[in-house]
């Protein structure tokens, strides 16, 4: 056995003792730029006619809030130059609003102004600028709207939202200067204060969002009659983002395409730039038909409403089944404790996990998003999605539940789902509807509104219930794992260690993990390992055994901290904490069942504390310098918090460094089952203690 823990064991006490004395300090760090690679895209073989005609005009507004992106890695300046790339006729213009950005890396764009700029057959001019405005701000949004509408007369309209994004509760276009964003109802508004809102004949062709987890349900219905199509990503877009010259070149060559042909080409070119990039395997983006909206609406609501009446029969066992659907479902940002949570999840693969518990309505759902989504690209990791998310309540936040609250566009019903699974009640009223029917009256008579006209009226139905968007003043943790803290572990015949769970403890869980970790009695020292979804489960009998073999993930040799953020059937997904070059961020790493190995995708920081998604995926190349980071502690403290702890620091030698299990050669080691709730509490179980020796583990529990 390769000695792992032997040959570092001291510089793991060492790293702990300097860490009470010392701090770290984060540096900077670049945009990638790699060579292609042969990473294939699920993309559908779909092809849509010409809508127009070749004379028609177009004028697409790009409201360019560079933020950090800009000021750190000089994102928005590339995207700039490959728009100018774009040869144009004179019937297609582009008209851009720059700001938002500490500074700019170019030497066109102004600092500390707003700049509208146009590119069109002659140029890319200067129009004006105007004195420094919020780009997180509605009034900032809706004079660009009205700038555009007022000044350039346009057959057909796009719009293209361009910067961080975090999803529903979160919005789009962070201002770095100001710390604000534009939430979905500063979206709406702004577009409702300068635009009618038809959905027979909405003003824009498109509205786009070349910002991170914005392919939501949410997003959809905010901007619903006012574009006949949406853009948007599911998962985090890594930093090369959309490709300007592939998508406006292809509207340039074709101004008869329709909005639908023009999605397609955003979607094409935008994962052809990502296999370039070397950065495709988790990329994603869809075109959402905004027409079938209100079809939609009525089968998400319908969905929200059938599990909120299983959960008022049976509230722990629902809510717990329902979370293990959502933790094997397609979840995007990452969410987990060591990344962020964006509480985004594929919403057609919730409603598959579902169909178990959901009979009624799932399928439903998944044939109306599948009727919405009419072209998508994604990549290897990110295959299993539908094309539109939802929020689902990962972190069990009541901050972040207030915020989903707060959307307008959000269904009644999933709000009062999560409403009930954080704050354990409902509201009075809500109940009433609920028990008496008159809910479900109302989602069947906006089903019967909608008829099979194809393009509605108005507007989706919304059911009128009152949500309330504070705390209640007593509230009641349904879910409180406390009582399987320290629960004990048994050894069975054959060496494993094992707990039995009652239907009723499993009725507080949505997973069960382990935690492994690292003892030296010697150096005085216990260092963790991580987390894995590596237990023997049996949800039926309530057996959970462990599958410890004496290894566990290395890079190039080198052991790492790891965390499980998502488990799936074909593949599982981890964060590795480490230094990049000087800088902390999360190496993101994939273990897939059908090669039985591990791949790396990249590097990346995390979510951002106002819940936006970091879109630089950094790939690691020969001469990077990496330190590991563990988490530890003294043994002989009474102190129970952990320690981040920098253990080895080494340069990759390879373009395709190495992520495989290792032995970890002897010692002692630790391992816990954890109990993780719906609401992401935890508890763990007694430790149990492998020894091992050569080819031997003795397994022992106290």
């Amino acid at each position: 056995m390769v000695k792992l823990f032997g040959r570092i064991g001291m510089a793991f006490a060492m790293a702990i003792v300097l860490l009470f004395v010392s701090a770290c300090t984060e540096g900077g760090q670049e945009k990638s730029g790699a060579a292609p690679t042969s990473t294939r895209s699920s993309t559908s073989q779909v092809a849509f006619s010409n809508d127009y005609n070749a004379n028609d005009t177009w004028l697409v507004y790009w409201y360019l809030c560079g933020t950090d992106l800009e000021s750190e890695y000089g994102a928005s300046s590339l995207d700039l130059a490959e728009l100018v790339q774009a040869q144009l006729p004179p019937n297609v213009k582009v008209l851009v609003q720059t700001g938002g950005a500490a500074e700019w890396q170019n030497e066109v764009v102004p600092n500390g102004q707003i700049a509208r700029f146009l590119y069109d057959n002659e140029d890319f001019k200067l129009l004006q600028t105007l004195p420094d405005a919020d780009m997180g701000s509605q009034s900032t949004l809706i004079d660009f709207l009205r700038y555009g509408k007022e000044n350039f007369q346009a057959d057909h309209r796009v719009f293209v939202f361009w910067d961080h994004g975090g999803g529903s509760a979160a919005g789009v276009c962070w201002d770095e200067r100001t710390g604000n964003c534009l939430s979905l109802n500063d979206i709406n508004k702004a577009f409702a204060a300068v635009h009618e809102n038809s959905p027979a004949n909405p003003p824009f062709e498109i509205i786009g969002f070349d910002a991170c987890l914005m392919a939501t349900y949410d997003t959809a219905s905010a901007i619903y009659g006012f574009a006949k199509y949406m853009v948007g990503s599911e998962e985090v877009e890594p930093g090369n983002g959309w490709n300007y010259t592939g998508w406006v070149g292809a509207l340039a060559q074709n101004p008869a395409m329709g909005g639908a042909s023009l999605g397609k080409a955003i979607c094409d070119s935008y994962m052809q730039g990502c296999l370039e990039y070397d950065t495709a395997d988790a990329a994603t983006l869809s075109l959402i038909d905004l027409s079938r909206i209100p079809y939609l609406t009525v089968a998400y609501e319908s969905f929200g409403l059938e599990a909120l009446k299983n959960a008022r029969k049976d509230t722990r066992g629902f809510f717990s089944t329902y979370g293990r659907g959502a933790q094997r479902a397609e979840n995007y940002g990452g969410n987990s404790r060591q990344s962020g949570y964006t509480n985004m999840v594929d919403l057609g693969d919730l409603a598959k996990q579902s169909r178990s518990i959901l009979p009624q309505s799932s399928n439903d759902l998944i044939s109306a998003i599948d009727q919405a989504v009419i072209y998508k690209v994604q990549g290897d990791y990110r295959s299993k999605g539908s094309g539109l998310s939802g929020f689902y309540s990962y972190d069990g936040e009541e901050q972040s539940l207030v915020n989903y609250l707060n959307v307008d566009a959000a269904p009644i019903s999933q709000k009062l789902l999560y409403y009930y699974l954080i704050y354990g009640e409902l509201p009075a009223d809500a109940a009433r509807a609920i028990d008496d029917g008159s809910f479900e009256k109302a989602i069947n008579d906006a089903k019967a509104k909608l008829g099979t006209t194809t393009t509605p009226a108005e507007p989706p139905a919304q059911i009128e219930q009152t949500v309330p968007s504070q705390v209640p003043t007593t509230s009641s943790n349904i879910f409180n794992v406390s009582s399987l803290e320290d629960l004990p572990v048994n050894v069975d015949d054959n060496g494993n260690a094992f707990v039995k769970l009652t239907p009723e403890q499993m009725d507080l869980l949505s997973s069960v993990h382990c935690q492994l970790v690292y003892i030296s009695v010697e150096d005085d020292i216990i260092l963790f390992l991580g987390s894995d979804a590596n237990v023997d489960a049996d949800w039926d009998t309530g057996i959970f055994k462990d599958n410890f073999q004496g290894v566990w993930p290395c890079l190039d040799g080198h052991l790492v901290f790891m965390e499980i953020v998502a488990e799936n059937d074909d593949y599982n997904l981890y964060n590795v904490p480490i230094k990049l070059n000087g800088v902390e961020c999360n190496l993101q790493v994939v273990y897939n069942y059908k090669d039985e190995k591990y791949h790396i995708l990249g590097a990346r920081k995390g979510i951002e504390n106002n819940g936006m998604g970091t879109r630089e995926l950094i790939k690691l190349k020969a001469g990077d310098t990496i330190t590991t980071i563990h988490y530890g502690n003294i043994l002989s403290s009474d102190n129970d918090d952990l320690t981040p702890v920098e253990v080895d620091t080494f340069t990759i030698n390879s373009a395709n460094p190495k992520f495989e299990d290792e032995d970890m050669g002897d010692g002692l080691f630790g391992y816990c089952f954890e109990f993780v709730s719906p609401t992401e509490d935890s508890a763990l179980s007694k430790m149990v203690q492998f020894e091992v020796v050569g080819d031997n583990i003795t397994t022992s529990v106290d």
